[in-house]
């Protein structure tokens, strides 16, 4: 594979916002005649970004993709294969955050939370290994969280599925390396995309009355959290700097952390102290503490 992300095709996921448009957007400005795969449910948004990434001067091609429909996931794939004959590189970006308690999240919730995030990412990862052995390199950039090394109160399912994503890649790292694909880990923090309303959104479609729940307050702190949340986000630039970064380094490393500050206190608050005092430290920071007060009267 050339390092020259010039003469490159990348296949980007959810690029129709956040990360995904804003790495597609670099991409196009940073290195003239890029090839680029955009992909993601919404068409419009899809066109806005492309033409973009077009005036900058790269080739595009769109295709609107479901990730939680494995047979539109399978047709992206030939697509890109079809339309520009290979892919060099395939950056796993799609996913959102099914937030709330696990006892009040519907069986249907929790299947979308991992169709999108972890099944869609097999089956488009199945559909190209494949071509990229056949040309006699690849690499494959996941994007994951700092949720994928460490889980939170309400964020239960959406750290299963970046946990997954973290476990798929170390094996598919192993596996592929025999034909010179490579795979690697990007850790985002907070960053400034919609990704808290999305959430925000999926709380209140999964979840009725949450002020009527045991959790309500949880729920209560919940807002501002995402807030204070929100004041230590990283721009979107700067998270697609370190993800051009993955796709670039000659040699690139199994994780990149996107975060700084707070982010890694988390690591080391889970590697330092014992487990029972992260426990009461998360419970106080998403309002758990106060469940226990009022349910203990």
């Amino acid at each position: 594979m050339s390092h020259s992300l010039s003469e490159q095709v990348i296949l980007i996921t959810g690029a129709s916002a956040g990360i995904g448009a804003g790495l597609a957007q670099l991409l196009a400005t940073r290195f003239m005649g890029i090839r680029l795969v955009l992909a993601a449910r919404n068409i419009e948004k899809l066109e806005g970004v492309a033409e973009i990434c077009r005036k900058a001067g790269a080739e595009v091609l769109i295709v609107p993709t479901d990730m939680a429909q494995v047979e539109e996931v399978q047709a992206l794939a030939q697509a890109a294969l079809t339309n520009f004959g290979r892919v060099d590189a395939l950056v796993n970006n799609a996913g959102y955050g099914q937030m709330g308690p696990i006892e009040l999240i519907p069986p249907s919730a929790c299947q979308r939370q991992f169709q999108v995030n972890v099944l869609g990412m097999i089956a488009l990862t199945q559909s190209l290994i494949p071509a990229m052995r056949d040309q006699g390199s690849g690499r494959i950039v996941n994007i994951s969280s700092i949720g994928g090394r460490t889980a939170f109160p309400f964020g239960g399912l959406y750290s299963a599925s970046k946990f997954a994503l973290e476990s798929l890649s170390d094996v598919l790292r192993m596996e592929l390396e025999p034909f010179n694909i490579q795979v690697c880990v990007v850790e985002p923090g907070p960053v400034s995309t919609e990704f808290f309303d999305v959430a925000q959104r999926g709380v209140e479609a999964a979840i009725t009355a949450p002020e009527n729940t045991p959790y309500r307050a949880a729920f209560k702190k919940l807002e501002s959290l995402q807030e204070q949340t929100s004041r230590r986000a990283w721009t979107v630039e700067q998270t697609a700097e370190v993800i051009l970064k993955a796709l670039s380094d000659r040699h690139p490393r199994p994780r990149y952390i996107a975060a700084t500050g707070g982010a890694f206190l988390l690591f080391l608050l889970n590697k330092v102290f014992p487990t029972k005092l992260v426990d009461r430290f998360w419970q106080r920071f998403y309002g758990i503490d106060q469940v226990m007060k009022e349910w203990k009267g």
